[in-house]
């Protein structure tokens, strides 16, 4: 079933959303940084975490409720453990503190063969697939884990939402094997929040056995679904758990409570964990038939794909994909529901509202 997307170069995107968070009072370098993070996401079609996303959470849990705070800026905790940095973000925007944190990890790896930052009081980065994609393009093996701004997953066997979405992202430095990096990134509920808002804006449903409604009934309209199922049951159930201990660890708060900002004794805010390690640390240099670590990892990933899987698809191929249409059309690609959303979007911080006609564009499957 073919679709019709309309292509926004990207210097356009980028422009108007910088102008909407320097309009409600990020920095200059904040809005920098999330118009190249929301630009990245919509590239790789990622539209479940793309501008419109990134400023529905800013009004919903950001800085028209002070549970993320404009030009703040991140304090390093002391510790003696070289290869690892403990920061406090105090509530500074999430893509800003995680591409800092993910090129501190890199800095680390360098030195010391693995690199890790952990970081307390935060706000959502959005996905995570995209800083562990670029760490795994420069060559380092990758990962992030973080707690979700609201507890919406229903614990296997339960009934009441008390975990976040909890995504883990992985990235591997497959590029010279395969032609991009493996990039395996996923919530730990069935479809991440965001899939649910996109389905809901597109006038389509869930899938079955996704989520459940207010009442605790399974539902497939995104209308009516209040909180998400984990996958593979007490699989995805476990994964998620991960997260949250993680975060209890780094000194996150209780789930139920985070995203909710009271003047209490309890803390509302998420938190993140990011780490990166060089492929050298990692070589045992005993490979089969003489082959280098890059040539065993090629080895592997073909041996994978072969015996029949040959049309198997590896993780980040779609997104790799999703790039290489965005490079071939000259812009980033949207549906006409999305661009609705972006007029709105230039509406509040007082630009001219895109319109249908400024662009050229492409009906694609």
């Amino acid at each position: 079933m073919c679709e019709t997307y309309y292509i926004v170069p990207e210097k356009i995107h980028n422009h108007l959303v910088e102008k909407a968070y320097r309009h409600r009072g990020y920095t200059l370098e904040e809005a920098t940084d999330a118009a190249r993070f929301c630009a990245s996401a919509a590239q790789h079609g990622i539209r479940t975490h793309n501008a419109i996303k990134a400023l529905h959470l800013d009004s919903l849990f950001g800085s028209k409720t002070g549970g993320c705070i404009p030009g703040a800026q991140i304090r390093e905790i002391p510790t003696h453990f070289k290869a690892a940095r403990i920061w406090d973000a105090g509530r500074k925007l999430g893509p800003s503190v995680a591409y800092r944190a993910m090129d501190t990890c890199i800095q680390l790896a360098d030195e010391y063969g693995v690199g890790i930052v952990s970081v307390d009081n935060c706000f959502h980065y959005l996905w995570g697939g995209g800083y562990v994609m670029e760490a795994a393009k420069k060559g380092y093996l990758a990962y992030t884990a973080c707690t979700s701004m609201l507890a919406e997953v229903v614990p296997f066997g339960g009934k009441t939402p008390t975990l976040g979405t909890n995504p883990h992202s992985w990235g591997f430095p497959t590029t010279e094997a395969i032609g991009y990096p493996i990039v395996i990134d996923w919530a730990t509920s069935t479809v991440a929040m965001g899939r649910v808002q996109q389905l809901k804006r597109e006038g389509k449903f869930l899938p079955p056995h996704t989520a459940v409604d207010a009442e605790g009934r399974p539902t497939t309209d995104p209308n009516q679904a209040v909180a998400l199922l984990p996958f593979g049951e007490h699989k995805g159930y476990g994964l998620g758990l991960i997260d949250e201990l993680l975060g209890a660890l780094i000194g996150g708060s209780l789930p139920t409570i985070r995203g909710k900002h009271a003047q209490d004794d309890e803390k509302h805010t998420t938190a993140f964990f990011f780490q990166a390690i060089h492929p050298e640390a990692l070589n045992a240099g005993a490979f089969a038939k003489g082959r280098s670590q890059k040539e065993n990892i090629r080895a592997v990933i073909y041996d994978i794909l072969e015996h029949g899987n040959e049309k198997c698809l590896l993780p980040g191929q779609i997104e790799a994909e999703a790039a290489a249409t965005s490079a071939k059309h000259g812009g980033l690609l949207f549906t006409r529901a999305e661009l609705e959303a972006f007029r709105k979007i230039a509406q509040e911080c007082g630009e001219t509202p895109w319109e249908l006609s400024q662009f050229h564009s492409v009906n694609l499957e």
